[in-house]
């Protein structure tokens, strides 16, 4: 369950916080401090969490390189934990592909989708299990029931029809969480990414009871950056309310922010409400008169599945820019030097960021979850904050974009709200394998005159990758602050006639 703080998570956040604390110190020979950080994280002599010391040290250093912007070692060469560090001691480095990777002997080899008969089978009278089956696999030995793994399609069925729930599936979680189909078994039975596949949604990331699978980091050059003597700005995604714990007020972020370095901190639902004015204008404009529908385009992953999977698609999803990225320009003209650090929920901005035209925009992307390693670094105790500098710019609809629906909801009524009257039907998915769904209902016809949102977590963007908190929490709290604001919907922004100056390519 997301939300549950573990060993995994646990080990995640001493590594970004130790990458901070290696950032923030201006004495320190990185490539010898990488080489120790793995024994302090893990002292002593005995394995805590596998059956050796060494594993679980190797573990560490393959996360602190990913966390530092590193490619995995190579574990049939001799390398140092440290190789390639020049590369990462920068004040600007793109993600290089891939940007989620599997540290092979973390994997735990999880076996691939199996049914199977567990010890509370009561070898009923009714034998329903055996009734249901389409493919005569499952037969009674010995008074209980027994599949034949070679003829078991894996349908389920048979867990439906038993009266004491004995029958169960066993999938590697990763796979399960893949709403791509992209993760499979190497020749070791390890789990392997298929690039062509992927979206960097990071839900195997998460999912990954084992901690296997990691993406790469930028706090370092993040810190560089702010000790390089640049004016390094923070654009805070609308999910980061309550992420930080739910006594930690928006405005408490807003100074624990500027307390580990950021000159500034900007709401992206700024962003969000430009990106509302434009898909509102686009969806009239082109709803149905030159095409059947339009999907909304802020959900990074969402946008690359449909355009892989349904490529004929691809002119119908919008081409409004996305929040981040309208925040991220709006930013720079203003302050051209500066550097902007969008902030969020979501492993997929990462990559959207590193495109060559959106590079000039964004210069790096931290998670909230990295973001909590450089407040730890720095000794900010968030609940004991006090500041009366509040977050103002955002309207509610942008702030509520956080939310599954939240997106569509602000473009719709955004619409009634300029021309009343105007049907606006909506249809909302969450997870890739219900966007999927739609995308399918779309193509049979039956969402014409729709406006499509799509959001790659389940949940929305409170529940990506980088979140800290549990989803319904976090949900509820972002809804809150969505009402909270004297501005309601995106056209009382004070930023919405630089939309056209913005939006230009």
């Amino acid at each position: 369950m997301r939300g549950i703080y573990n060993s995994v998570t646990d080990l995640r956040r001493q590594v970004f916080t130790a990458i901070a604390s290696m950032a923030y110190d201006d004495n320190t020979d990185y490539s010898k401090r990488m080489e120790e950080i793995p024994y302090e994280i893990l002292p002593g002599t005995k394995a805590k969490y596998r059956d050796s010391i060494f594993l679980e040290r190797a573990i560490i250093g393959e996360r602190l390189r990913l966390g530092m912007g590193l490619p995995v070692r190579d574990i049939t060469e001799y390398t140092n934990v440290s190789d390639g560090i020049e590369e990462s001691t920068i004040a600007k480095k793109y993600y290089d592909d891939p940007l989620i990777n599997i540290i092979k002997f973390a994997c735990n080899a999880c076996p691939e989708k199996k049914v199977f008969v567990t010890n509370a089978c009561q070898g009923c009278l009714s034998h329903q299990c055996t009734e249901v089956c389409p493919k005569d696999a499952i037969h009674i030995v010995n008074g209980k029931s027994c599949i034949d793994q070679e003829k078991c399609i894996k349908c389920g069925r048979c867990m439906d029809a038993c009266p004491y729930h004995a029958i169960t599936k066993l999938e590697r979680p990763c796979a399960a969480s893949c709403g791509m189909d992209a993760i499979k078994s190497d020749a070791d039975g390890k789990a392997e990414i298929d690039y062509d596949k992927c979206v960097s949604c990071g839900m195997c990331l998460v999912n990954c009871p084992f901690g296997a699978i990691v993406d790469k980091g930028q706090i370092f050059q993040t810190i560089y950056a702010m000790k390089e003597g640049y004016e390094v700005i923070a654009a805070v995604a609308p999910a980061f309310v309550g992420q930080f714990g739910p006594a930690v007020t928006p405005d408490k972020v807003k100074a624990a922010l500027k307390a580990v370095g950021f000159a500034d901190v900007v709401e992206v639902a700024i962003g969000a409400d430009l990106c509302t004015i434009e898909e509102a204008e686009d969806f009239l404009e082109k709803v149905p008169e030159k095409q059947p529908f339009m999907a909304t385009s802020c959900c990074p992953a969402w946008s690359v599945m449909a355009k892989k999977n349904f490529p004929d698609f691809a002119p119908y999803i919008s081409m409004a820019l996305t929040p981040m990225v309208l925040t991220g320009r709006l930013i720079k003209k203003e302050k051209p030097n500066a550097k902007v650090v969008f902030i969020g929920p979501c492993a997929a901005k990462k990559l959207e960021a590193s495109r060559k035209s959106i590079r000039s925009d964004i210069d790096f992307v931290l998670t909230f979850e990295e973001v909590m390693g450089m407040f730890n670094a720095k000794g900010i105790e968030l609940d004991q904050i006090t500041t009366s500098d509040p977050l103002t710019e955002g309207t509610n609809a942008g702030r509520g974009f956080a939310v599954s629906g939240g997106v569509a909801k602000a473009v719709k009524d955004l619409i009634l709200k300029e021309h009343p009257g105007t049907e606006v039907k909506v249809q909302a998915a969450e997870g890739l394998k219900n966007c999927k769904t739609m995308l399918m209902m779309a193509k049979a016809g039956r969402l014409n005159g729709y406006l499509l949102e799509g959001m790659a977590c389940p949940g929305g963007c409170v529940a990506g990758a980088g979140t800290l908190q549990p989803i319904n929490k976090s949900s509820a709290l972002v809804k809150k602050y969505a009402t909270e604001n004297d501005k309601k919907d995106a056209d009382e922004s004070a930023y919405g006639d630089r939309l056209h100056e913005l939006s230009e390519h």
